[in-house]
């Protein structure tokens, strides 16, 4: 029973799809991670010294303790102290915004190639008018009926 198990296990992971799958969370990840950091180191800096120096990954409001003010989101959780990190949010927003572009992109360019390749393929060939077969668009005389084109 174990060997069975192993045998199907191995078939399905070894499928194209399974593999394929892998691999795109593999790239998926990394890509999460490096469009993470364009948005922390990158994107976010300008924006912040536009708004006045406003560091977003240190934006929070503090929910408890009352009264005690912290220096910075990371000295406010060192402390234990409860609080809504929305400085952290706003990063993880534009990390979306951007991912969801770049995907966009991509897939609008897949689209607009697989489009393209497909209509190359359908112009290389024509219809015989006399015996209805497909023959090739530059051909003059058909292979299949021998009719003048």
């Amino acid at each position: 029973m174990f060997k069975n198990f192993m045998t199907e296990l191995k078939d399905f992971i070894l499928r194209g799809n399974v593999l394929d799958m892998a691999v795109g969370i593999i790239i998926g990840a990394a890509f999460g991670k490096v469009i993470d950091s364009l948005v922390r180191d990158i994107i976010m800096p300008p924006i912040g010294l536009i708004l006045g120096k406003v560091d977003f990954s240190n934006l929070y409001f503090q929910i408890y303790p009352r009264g005690v003010n912290y220096p910075s989101l990371e000295a406010a959780q060192n402390a234990g102290a409860v609080s809504i990190n929305y400085g952290v949010f706003i990063n993880t927003i534009m990390s979306f915004i951007i991912i969801s572009i770049s995907i966009f992109i991509v897939i609008k360019a897949a689209n607009k190639l697989r489009s393209s390749r497909q209509a190359k393929e359908i112009t290389v060939t024509k219809e015989c008018p006399f015996c209805c077969s497909i023959i090739p668009l530059k051909a003059k005389k058909c292979p299949n009926c021998t009719s003048e084109l």
